[in-house]
């Protein structure tokens, strides 16, 4: 037998029976949407706000700065922990090591995200926070391949993977953490802290190492210099661990696991509660959202790991730039950004996520080619100009990206759904961009790849960002909403108990 509810003709169905029984669909209507009570919105503590942000980007900082020490320290690390003999073939296989973690990311995403729906965000981002740090402390003690020899490079190979699967639990997680405990009206602008901690990790990553090397040296850091930035990540660990500990669970969740707990036990016990069915559940009734999550984040992530990840190597190799020069360019190309970011998120805010999201993603589509060819001068005034070009359309993407995905999906299954749509695209498309982009160049010649790669993904990018759902302002999917004030609270379940108009 059908459900009464919603047989019953809506206004555009039949007006005429609507007309007919005011009293009988104002009833409706208010058993399917009944007014909000004050006990039903989250008012959220500023002080707790700021510390769950805090505690989210730094691990986001830390992931970002251990990814940024072993891109620009790859042909040392080649060096000590593989046979000498050859130095293209050193460099590949440290590549290739650094390409293993991004392999076992998904892996990550699939155990921790389903875990952090399951017991909840902050125990699941404090384990995280410990195996990344722990990761990346144990290669800086490896010893190197002239003291023990096939065992280094059998390490440096664990802690990576170690590395990486930690990682595949971090993004969603940060992310998810900022969203369910931020004001709805201003998630974006706290949402852009994630971010910020990115490019603060990649800049301090590539500050120190090129300090390091401007002090030491060639042979001080072949000798012992590259141990420092993997060391720095143990004490970095040890202050995240603590404030990601001293806060609470998210407002969010902690309104799930009240609701659940009141659920009778025999309605409990059907519902899936291994990390399989957890999955399971994930890519069987949320499998379109899932591909709109990875076709934004493998857009997001071929501009992002193309601009901060390529673009050095693309300065030195291609423009015959040095690699101090071209690291030093990048590094005040981000430094503008950070400056900028937290003002897109605020402005995301206010006009919405899709059109930010849209302007990030027709800049790559219309700027790429003009950028590279301004690179493509040579000149300090033209290269910087293309790279900001390039960035000022990426942080469209950055102070954006941390709010809207965490938008797509309910809180039941944000946590893992999010993890693995993000860690499946970011190890198909972030992960490869730098190999796919030079492979391209050694095919075809072109210089200008790089700017026709980061076309074909904007392209899809746009695409994505036409097919979803305005977000800002509005509660995340299954929560209740979250307000800054008891004021705001008191104005919204005054405008909700409002007579419906028929």
């Amino acid at each position: 037998m059908a459900d009464s509810d919603t047989d019953l003709p809506t206004l555009d169905a039949d007006s005429e029976a609507l007309k007919r029984h005011r009293r009988l669909f104002r009833a409706v209507n208010r058993r399917r949407n009944p007014p909000l009570r004050r006990t039903d919105i989250t008012v959220t503590d500023e002080s707790a706000v700021r510390r769950a942000v805090k505690a989210a980007s730094l691990g986001n900082a830390m992931e970002w700065f251990d990814f940024g020490i072993y891109s620009y320290l790859a042909v040392t690390i080649g060096q000590v922990f593989f046979p000498s003999g050859n130095d293209t073939v050193q460099l590949l296989s440290s590549f290739a090591t650094f390409a293993v973690s991004f392999l076992v990311r998904p892996l990550g995403g699939m155990v921790f995200g389903p875990m952090g729906d399951k017991i909840g965000r902050k125990k699941v981002l404090a384990l995280t926070m410990i195996l990344m740090a722990i990761g990346t402390f144990a290669i800086g003690l490896i010893p190197s391949y002239a003291a023990i020899g096939f065992w280094s490079p059998a390490l440096l190979i664990l802690f990576r993977l170690v590395q990486g699967f930690s990682t595949g639990g971090e993004y969603g997680g940060a992310s998810t953490f900022i969203a369910e405990y931020a004001p709805d009206r201003r998630r974006g602008f706290f949402g852009s802290f994630l971010e910020l901690g990115t490019l603060a990790g990649y800049v301090g990553a590539s500050g120190l190492v090129t300090v390091l090397t401007a002090l030491l040296g060639s042979d001080g850091m072949h000798s012992w210099g590259w141990r420092v930035p993997f060391l720095v990540a143990g004490p970095i660990g040890l202050i995240g661990l603590y404030l990601r500990l001293k806060l609470d669970e998210t407002p969010a969740f902690q309104k799930l696991e009240d609701s659940s707990s009141h659920r009778a036990s025999e309605a409990a016990s059907t519902v899936e509660s291994t990390a399989k069915g957890d999955i399971a559940k994930i890519f069987r009734e949320y499998w379109p959202t899932l591909i709109l999550c990875i076709s934004l984040v493998g857009a997001y992530n071929i501009c992002d790991y193309m601009l901060l990840s390529y673009m050095p190597t693309y300065l030195s190799d291609e423009m015959g730039y040095s690699e101090t020069h071209g690291l030093l360019i990048l590094i005040i190309t981000m430094v503008v950004l950070m400056l900028v970011i937290n003002q897109v998120g605020k402005l995301s805010d206010r006009v919405g996520r899709k059109p930010v999201l849209m302007a990030g993603m027709l800049g790559f589509l219309v700027l790429s080619i003009p950028s590279f060819l301004l690179v493509e001068q040579g000149s300090l005034v033209a290269v910087s100009g293309g790279m900001l070009m390039l960035g000022l359309s990426l942080v469209c993407l950055l102070g954006t990206m941390s709010a809207a995905l965490p938008a797509l999906f309910p809180t039941q299954v944000r946590y893992g759904s999010l993890s693995i749509g993000y860690n499946l695209s970011a190890s198909l498309f972030g992960g490869t961009t730098p190999l796919v982009i030079t492979a391209l160049i050694s095919l075809t010649g072109s210089d200008l790849m790089p700017a026709f790669y980061a076309v074909a993904a904007a392209l899809v990018g746009v695409v994505s960002v036409a097919c979803m759902k305005e977000t800002a302002r509005r509660p995340l999917a299954g929560s209740p909403p979250s307000v800054a004030t008891a004021e705001e609270a008191a104005e919204m379940v005054e405008s909700q108990a409002q007579v419906p108009r028929f």
